[in-house]
């Protein structure tokens, strides 16, 4: 009722303190008036009454006061000065009627019910409604000479009993209403808190997304876009026909490569994303030359907490600068390798001539042997170059001795060994047979010493364990040199890879021998480990089974195919390009040829 009086512009809560007085008294204002105006016309005999004249009076000053009055700055529940003193007047009128109209009394139920209402007091509202009513039917029986009996005084009890129960109700209801208040007030408060979060979180969102260099897209579960930063608004603007303003995926120059093979509409990376598909690095090609950019793109599915697919983030990489450097860097390792080959048959073949003449001395011959063993090895490098971004280090196995060719590795490094004051001993049984590429496994263990004699430059020795097992040989190659931190030794077969420690020593190597002899080394089903500790020495483990490739199982291949992905199309390796300035290793197993006018030359 009282936010009706104040014509539902308002919550009744929401109005000042003055205003809520005012609406809260003005029932009993208005039927008070209205109650003396009736009796004015109804009744000619009570126009002169003087207690009818003080009640309207009273009440109309009572109601002045509700307005003058600064009720806010009173202590709290002062206003219920006015409903108490509402009872004064109340008790006029309903003597000066009490003859002439039934029921004046009910208008108690007023005061009471905003006694009861005002939640001011919470137990003590009822019962000091139902006193106050008690003393309004009461009081009047105490004037002479009216003799006091029990009838006179049990006759008006019914009034004040049953608004001591319109009390007890009100006053229920109230405390109820105020708890739910308080209640609702307090998730409110909670309510705008996490809105004010929610809202505060959306702006450190959108600052980060438009602040980072990368294309970020979100879309529904039914491929339309949620949010796209500044970035990715760029590369769809790049990607739009001339003459479309904004268009759909399916609309855009989008191209799986270079030469501008059209990316069919299912394949685009939106499209896979709304199918829920998750991928990572997936290379496109937008827009047309000479603006055309090569993009990397990535894709999570969003998941509500029930794990239904709610939508998809991509993330849009420009690549282009690395991509034509990948590019720049196949074709100068291929025109350089092509150069080689033309000086290096030369030497092959003169070597050769040179081993045809009978009479050579014998050290002489042994020499010619090293160089034309170690002129084939280079050639086979030259030819890996070539054939890395391809993965064409097939194997040839063949039935081998095992010492044999590791007894060869050590003759080929053994100059250079001496010339560094490194010995190099061998802990092999006397022969040892399995199937294995010899010129590749050749190539592991020139790579693996030429490691151990280049990073052990105080000398020391260098020691190479064969362990047959019954399915596995094992070799082991061990230095005493400076090693390196556990955390390079888990990098040191990345292609282009340098430890720390190698770097600062200023030892010259590209990083391309440790990835190559990994890559024989799976290709052979086999594997192999890397165990340093800085300062101490490294340890290298070559695991290879005795049947050869042939004795793995498919599913083992294809394990370690997967983990040779590093010499794979260098595609591969966009969206997670490493330091090209790193490797603990020599290029590619290569030796220096000492000037030593005799023995074997590397």
């Amino acid at each position: 009722m009282l936010t009706v009086l104040s014509l539902d512009r308002l919550s009744f809560h929401e109005l000042s303190m003055r205003r809520r007085v005012l609406l809260s008294q003005l029932p009993f204002t208005v039927t008070t008036v209205v109650l003396v105006l009736g009796l004015w016309v109804a009744h000619e005999p009570l126009r002169d009454d003087l207690l009818i004249h003080l009640a309207l009076g009273l009440t109309l000053v009572l109601t002045a006061l509700c307005v003058l009055v600064p009720w806010d700055r009173l202590p709290d529940g002062a206003f219920l000065a006015v409903p108490v003193l509402d009872f004064v007047p109340l008790t006029l009128l309903r003597e000066a009627t009490l003859t002439w109209v039934t029921g004046v009394g009910i208008m108690a139920a007023f005061p009471v019910v905003w006694l009861a209402g005002s939640g001011r007091l919470p137990r003590a509202a009822a019962p000091l409604g139902f006193l106050l009513t008690l003393a309004m039917v009461w009081v009047p029986l105490f004037a002479p000479p009216r003799p006091l009996t029990a009838q006179v005084l049990t006759a008006p009890l019914l009034i004040p009993l049953m608004l001591l129960s319109i009390g007890l109700t009100v006053q229920v209801l109230s405390n109820s209403m105020e708890g739910q208040n308080a209640e609702l007030e307090a998730k409110d408060a909670e309510l705008r808190r996490l809105l004010a979060e929610t809202a505060r979180r959306e702006r450190l969102l959108h600052a980060i997304v438009e602040a980072v260099d990368v294309g970020v897209l979100a879309v529904d579960e039914g491929g339309h876009d949620v949010l796209m930063n500044r970035r990715q608004r760029r590369i769809h603007e790049l990607s739009m026909p001339d003459g479309m303003h904004d268009g759909a995926e399916a609309d855009l120059h989008v191209h799986a490569d270079g030469d501008g093979t059209p990316l069919p509409a299912e394949q685009r990376p939106a499209a896979r994303a709304v199918r829920g598909e998750s991928f990572s690095d997936y290379l496109v090609w937008a827009g047309q030359p000479p603006v055309q950019r090569v993009l990397s793109v990535s894709a999570r599915v969003m998941r509500d907490d029930e794990g239904r697919p709610e939508g998809s983030v991509l993330s849009f990489n420009d690549v282009t600068e690395l991509v034509a450097a990948l590019q720049a860097k196949d074709d100068f390792l291929a025109g350089v390798s092509h150069e080689l080959r033309t000086p290096l048959t030369s030497i092959r073949g003169y070597t050769e001539l040179l081993a045809m003449d009978d009479g050579l001395p014998g050290h002489v011959r042994s020499g010619l042997e090293v160089i034309e063993r170690n002129a084939d090895q280079l050639l086979v490098l030259v030819e890996d170059l070539l054939r890395t971004a391809s993965s064409a280090l097939e194997p040839q196995p063949v039935p081998t001795d095992l010492v044999q060719v590791v007894e060869q590795s050590v003759a080929a490094a053994g100059p250079r060994a001496a010339g560094g004051g490194v010995d190099l001993h061998v802990e092999a049984p006397p022969r040892l047979v399995l199937d294995c590429d010899p010129v590749r496994i050749g190539q592991v263990l020139d790579n693996l010493f030429s490691n151990a004699i280049k990073y052990s430059p105080s000398g020391g020795p260098v020691t190479v364990h064969v362990t047959p097992g019954e399915s596995s040989v094992q070799l082991r190659v061990a230095d005493r040199g400076m090693g390196m931190r556990p955390e390079d030794a888990e990098e040191v077969f990345g292609r282009f890879f340098r430890s720390t420690n190698a770097r600062m020593s200023a030892i010259p190597g590209l990083g391309l021998g440790l990835a190559v002899a990994r890559e024989i080394v799976e290709r052979h089903g086999g594997t192999i480990r890397c165990d340093s500790v800085l300062g101490e020495g490294t340890v290298f483990t070559v695991t290879l089974p005795v049947g050869g490739p042939t004795a793995v199982g498919d599913g083992a291949r294809t394990e370690q195919a997967g983990s040779s992905a590093v010499l794979e199309a260098d595609r591969v390796v966009v969206g997670q390009h490493q330091d090209l300035a790193v490797v603990d290793g020599p290029v590619l197993g290569q030796e220096e040829v000492p000037a030593a006018p005799q023995g074997e030359q590397p």
